[in-house]
């Protein structure tokens, strides 16, 4: 599938999911930018990554102070996602959704085991 297909199809779920959480957690969801990313390779510490990953949060959290030098960001990785669903669009929907909520949750500062419980893994 095309990048840009892929881009389409994670922009409509993520705006569709943003409606329907809780204020806060909207409002926490409109302080961290997304960026949509083939895959990993175009961040600053990208080398130490596995390469499958499906998203990430890089950052200060919610509740820290932000250096403007080092803004929080959501980044999902569209190629990784579409392959881990084995290329079924409502399942890459879906897990985009998912994908997005695990790495709010870590901006809203939960660790792995916090997300987790939240069925966010």
């Amino acid at each position: 599938m095309d990048f840009e297909t892929l881009s389409r199809w994670a922009n409509e779920e993520l705006e569709a999911l943003i409606k329907i959480l809780p204020d806060d957690v909207r409002a926490a969801a409109g302080k961290v930018p997304v960026s949509m990313e083939e895959n990993p390779g175009g961040g600053a510490f990208d080398g130490e990554l596995a390469g499958d990953e499906l998203g990430l949060f890089e950052g200060p959290t919610a509740d820290e102070e932000a250096d403007p030098a080092e803004l929080p960001r959501i980044r999902l990785f569209l190629a990784n996602l579409w392959d881990w669903v084995e290329q079924d669009e409502q399942d890459f929907r879906d897990e985009v959704g998912t994908t997005f909520l695990h790495e709010l949750g870590h901006y809203l500062g939960w660790d792995e085991d916090e997300v987790n419980e939240r069925g966010l893994e």
